[in-house]
C-alpha cells in the first residue's frame, strides 16, 4: 500500500469552461500558444476564443502553428527558439495531444540549453538532466484522446533516427488544463475514434501495470467504463454533447492514470510503427496491435483478475475468464468501426516486423519493465504478425 500521487495541475472542467479563462490567474505576462499547422482551431475560432480571453486579461502572445500530427524534434527546436526571442515566459498548449506535447517540451528548450535530445532518457538519447525550470504550460485540449492536459508526459519523434519516445518531469505537468467539451464537437468521426481509443488504452495499460496503486485504479476503471459506453455515441454522433462530456472525462482520467501509474509495452510497440510511418495515427495504430497484443498478456496468465475487471468495465458484466476482455474489446472496436483498420494501407512493410519487435525492446525497455509479465522479443513479433493486415 505504498504509493505516490502528485498531480499538481488545476483543471477546469465543463462546457463553456475556455469563456473563463480570463478568471484564472495565468503564470505569465506573455505566451507562446502552440498549435498544428491544420486549420481547425483557426476555423472553428477556438484560437480567436483563446486570444480575445488573453486580451480581457491583458496577457500578450506569439502563435507557434508549425506543428505536426507527430510532432518532431525540428518543431520543438523551433519553437523554443521563438518563444526566447519573443521573451515569452509561459507556454499554452491549444489542441489534440501533439500540440500539448510539443508545448511541454519546447517549455524545456526555452529555459535549457543545447538538443532536446539530449535530454532523452531513451534510444539515442543522451540522458542529459535538465537543470533550469522549464516555462509553465497552460493547457487547452479540443480533443478526448491523449489525457496530456493532466500528465508530465510529452511524445516527440526525432526524424532523423526514427525514434519516437516520451518524456517528462516535474516541471511539464500543465499548470492549467481547461478541459471544454464544446470545443471538442468539431473532431471527425475517424480521429473521434483514434484518440477516444488511445485514451482507453491508457487507462487499460496503466491499470495493467505493475505499479499500479490503488489511486490510479479508480482513475481507470472509471475512464474505461465510460471511453466503453460514450464512445460508440460520440463517433455516431458528433454533436452528442452528453457523450463529448463523457467522453472528455475518460480523457483527463486516463491523463490521472499516466500521473499515477504509466503505460506498458503497448504504446511501446506501437511507437515503433508511427515513429516509422509518420502519417499512421498513434491512435489507429494501437487500435491495430490491441487484440493481439491483449491476447497475449492473457495468456501468460498473470493477470487474469484485471483483464476480467476490465472486461466488466466494458460491459461484459458476467466475464469470468481473461480472454473475455479481448473479447469486449473486439466488440468494441465493432461497434466503432474500428475493426477494419489495416497496417498495409499506411505502407507498413510486413517484411520488417520483425526488426521492429528488436527496436521496441531496445528503444524502451522501460516500458516492458512495467509488464505484468515478461514480453520477449518472440512474443513482440508474435503480436505484430497476427495484427498483420
Amino acid at each position: 500500500m505504498n504509493f505516490k500521487n502528485y498531480i499538481p495541475t488545476k483543471v477546469i472542467f465543463g462546457r463553456g469552461s475556455l469563456n473563463n479563462l480570463h478568471k484564472e490567474t495565468l503564470p505569465g505576462k506573455k505566451a507562446l500558444i502552440v498549435i498544428t499547422s491544420g486549420r481547425s482551431v483557426i476555423d472553428n475560432g477556438y484560437l480567436a476564443r483563446l486570444q480575445k480571453e488573453l486580451d480581457i486579461s491583458g496577457c500578450q502572445y506569439v502563435v507557434y502553428n508549425k506543428i505536426t500530427n507527430n510532432p518532431t524534434l525540428d518543431e520543438v527546436t523551433n519553437g523554443a527558439e521563438i518563444a526566447r526571442q519573443q521573451e515569452c515566459d509561459f507556454v499554452i498548449g491549444l489542441g489534440g495531444g501533439s500540440p500539448i506535447d510539443a508545448s511541454k517540451s519546447i517549455a524545456i528548450m526555452a529555459t535549457n540549453e543545447g538538443n532536446y535530445w539530449d535530454y532523452m532518457v531513451k534510444g539515442t538519447g543522451k540522458r542529459k538532466p535538465v537543470t533550469q525550470k522549464p516555462l509553465s504550460i497552460v493547457a487547452i485540449t479540443t480533443t478526448a484522446g491523449t489525457g496530456t492536459e493532466t500528465d508530465p508526459w510529452t511524445v516527440i519523434s526525432n526524424e532523423s533516427t526514427k525514434e519516437k519516445f516520451g518524456y517528462g518531469i516535474e516541471g511539464t505537468f500543465p499548470v492549467l488544463a481547461i478541459v471544454d467539451p464544446e470545443l471538442m464537437l468539431s473532431v471527425p468521426k475517424d480521429y473521434t475514434m483514434y484518440q477516444g481509443f488511445d485514451a482507453l488504452f491508457h487507462s487499460l495499460e496503466g491499470y495493467l501495470a505493475n505499479i499500479a496503486t490503488p489511486i490510479s485504479d479508480l482513475y481507470a476503471i472509471k475512464a474505461i467504463e465510460l471511453v466503453g459506453k460514450y464512445l460508440p455515441l460520440a463517433i455516431e454522433n458528433g454533436n452528442d454533447i452528453e457523450a463529448r462530456e463523457n467522453m472528455a472525462l475518460a480523457n483527463t482520467l486516463s491523463g490521472m492514470v499516466e500521473s499515477t501509474s504509466g503505460c506498458i509495452s503497448e504504446h511501446a510497440i506501437e511507437h515503433v510503427l508511427s515513429g516509422e510511418y509518420k502519417n499512421l495515427p498513434h491512435g489507429a495504430g494501437l487500435i491495430m496491435v490491441s487484440l493481439a497484443y491483449y491476447t497475449k498478456i492473457a495468456e501468460k496468465g498473470l493477470s487474469d483478475k484485471r483483464l476480467i475487471n476490465m472486461a466488466k468495465a466494458l460491459g461484459y458484466e458476467n466475464a469470468s475468464v481473461p480472454m473475455d476482455f479481448v473479447k469486449a474489446l473486439k466488440d468494441l472496436q465493432i461497434k466503432c468501426g474500428a475493426d477494419n483498420l489495416k497496417m498495409s494501407d499506411y505502407g507498413v512493410d510486413k517484411n520488417c516486423l520483425k526488426e521492429f519487435a528488436s527496436l521496441a525492446k531496445i528503444q524502451s525497455p522501460g516500458s516492458f519493465a512495467l509488464d505484468p509479465c515478461d514480453l520477449t522479443v518472440k512474443d513482440v513479433e508474435d503480436i505484430f504478425v497476427s495484427s498483420y493486415k
